[in-house]
């Protein structure tokens, strides 16, 4: 029998991102309109609101308009309109202006700093008396005797390396609720224990992710064009490996800048994050960043699964909403209005059931009713048709998107999962990188300095392997060791002691990308949470 604090609210929610925020004004706004008393509470792992939040990110603000229809009035961080758009096709020296496709149409949308929308978007939800407790990460799902979930219980704080209790030990506290809310975003720790135990992707296919990797820089004003966006694709990845970056002006002389590739490559010597610091030399690229200074980096993964891969949404005791099921349209490189829209609709079906229903099973009809599955339903094929390569996916989405305008008469399939595309170091070649310039490109230790990244020391690792030997007798026999390649942040590393290599995991680096859950071969890595309000402290991400 626990001794732990309890707490008991109608709905608590697990991450202040847009959907878990969206979730909680709008049960609070039902429970004004009908005088109806709905007690709502939001954890949040980082340090305060936004701090781990990472996107481009260019807003689209439909379902915002339905949730604070009046927004444009509230101070809201939401500023520079998107002018101009521009998708090009990237050689090594040269670039091709491309069509853009309707999707990357970006006329009346916003470049924004998620991080700052998010801030914003927790003071309306206060001000309607949500609580909402940064610094605190939910660590465990609470059941019932019947396996119902029940809520959640925040992690104990001072515990030592060993586990054991430190002097400042403080044990977590359960948060209990009627329907629990799980918001983590992007391969959530919670949603995957979820996943596994009520069996919720047994009717899907596996989900797919994309690591996004950015920095925002402050540019020489000459430079600046507050408004206009840029895509491309291209150089510096080859034709079999999905990816490309984005370049969004912000104001105040501010670019947003990143790099995007599909976790399904196959090459194991690829680095994510060495691909983004080359394609920043790229002359039509680098002219932006001359005489300019980074002043922020961080790297998230992202769903690129679609419609295919979205999960069983509900089970008994909660449901999940935005990146955490999967609501991305990789197409429109957009997720925030759909991790909203899910928000809005998970508040309306609690708010009608929450008495009377264990598992919430219509909030799924209303996902299906809704423009958010007709708009991901219209671009399902895109993403899969790249297991083709890059000529033939681009040949297939013009006539999917112009010919068919979404409504062929099949879906495809992925490619399977992530981590088993990496293939045997035997069969590719080594990538040499050029080395950073310190200027332009960086190493990753530096770049991370710029995330505000800090964990205690003397806690546990929240990095834990399932058996110690494998990294050495499985990773680096047979694909060398690719997480010290794919992880943007250093955290692993190979050192010899006694002649004798082993993996070192440097967890303090961590910026929670939970890329290496996704992509180990063998799936020896697990990503847990660590205390609450450790890792990034992003500022204007």
């Amino acid at each position: 029998m626990s001794d732990r604090e309890i707490m008991e609210y109608d709905v608590v929610i697990v991450g202040a991102g847009p959907a878990g925020l969206s979730t909680a004004i709008k049960l609070k706004q039902l429970s004004s309109k009908n005088n109806k008393e709905i007690s709502v509470c939001v954890i949040e792992k980082g340090s305060e609101v936004g701090a781990h939040i990472l996107s481009g990110a260019v807003i689209e603000t439909k379902a915002l308009d339905e949730l604070i229809p009046d927004w444009q009035t509230r101070n809201s961080p939401i500023k520079t309109k998107a002018t101009s758009d521009k998708f090009m096709y990237l050689t090594e020296n040269k670039s091709f202006r491309l069509p853009t496709p309707p999707q990357m149409h970006n006329d009346g949308n916003y470049i924004i700093s998620l991080g700052d929308f998010c801030k914003w978007l927790a003071e309306e939800a206060e001000a309607l008396e949500v609580e909402i407790y940064p610094g605190f990460s939910a660590s465990e799902i609470l059941y019932d005797k019947n396996s119902n979930v029940v809520g959640v219980a925040t992690c104990d704080m001072g515990r030592l390396k060993d586990g054991s209790q430190g002097p400042n030990f403080e044990q977590g506290i359960e948060l209990r609720a009627k329907q629990t809310v799980f918001s983590e975003g992007c391969r959530g720790h919670l949603g995957k224990i979820l996943m596994n135990k009520f069996d919720l992707n047994k009717n899907n296919d596996p989900q797919t992710y994309g690591i996004g990797i950015k920095e925002l820089w402050e540019i020489d004003p000459k430079m600046s064009s507050p408004g206009s966006i840029i895509h491309t694709t291209g150089w510096p990845l080859k034709p079999d490996t999905y990816g490309g970056s984005f370049l969004y002006h912000l104001d105040d002389n501010k670019v947003s800048i990143g790099f995007v590739v599909g976790l399904d490559y196959k090459n194991p010597y690829l680095s994510p994050y060495m691909e983004f610091q080359r394609f920043k030399h790229h002359p039509d690229i680098m002219k932006y960043l001359e005489g300019g200074r980074r002043i922020n980096y961080g790297a998230r993964a992202l769903n690129e699964g679609g419609v295919q891969s979205l999960p069983k949404l509900t089970f008994p005791g909660g449901m999940f909403v935005g990146c955490e099921a999967g609501f991305l349209n990789v197409p429109k490189i957009k997720g925030t209005h759909l991790a909203m829209k899910s928000g809005i609709l998970a508040a309306e079906s609690i708010f009608e059931h929450i008495d009377n229903k264990i598992e919430i099973t219509n909030f799924s009809d209303a996902i299906k009713d809704s423009w958010l599955w007709t708009e991901l339903y219209k671009v399902r094929n895109i993403r899969p048709s790249f297991k083709w390569g890059f000529w033939k996916a681009l040949l297939y989405s013009a006539i999917d998107t112009y010919v068919f305008r979404g409504k062929a008469p099949w879906t495809l399939n992925h490619h399977g999962t992530d981590h088993t595309s990496i293939e045997n170091k035997k069969n590719h070649e080594k990538i040499e990188y050029p080395k950073p310039d310190g200027i332009i490109s960086f190493d990753r230790l530096t770049n991370v300095s710029f995330s505000g990244t800090n964990h205690e020391e003397n806690q546990p690792c929240h990095l834990t392997l399932k058996d110690e030997n494998t990294p050495i007798v499985i990773n680096l026999e047979k694909y060398d060791s690719p997480e010290t390649r794919y992880c943007p942040a250093g955290v692993y590393e190979i050192v010899i002691n006694d002649n004798k290599p082993q993996l070192q995991i440097n967890a303090q680096n961590c910026v929670h990308c939970k890329t290496c859950d996704i992509k180990d071969p063998t799936q020896n890595i697990n990503w847990i949470t660590p205390q609450g309000g450790g890792g990034p402290n992003y500022q204007g991400m």
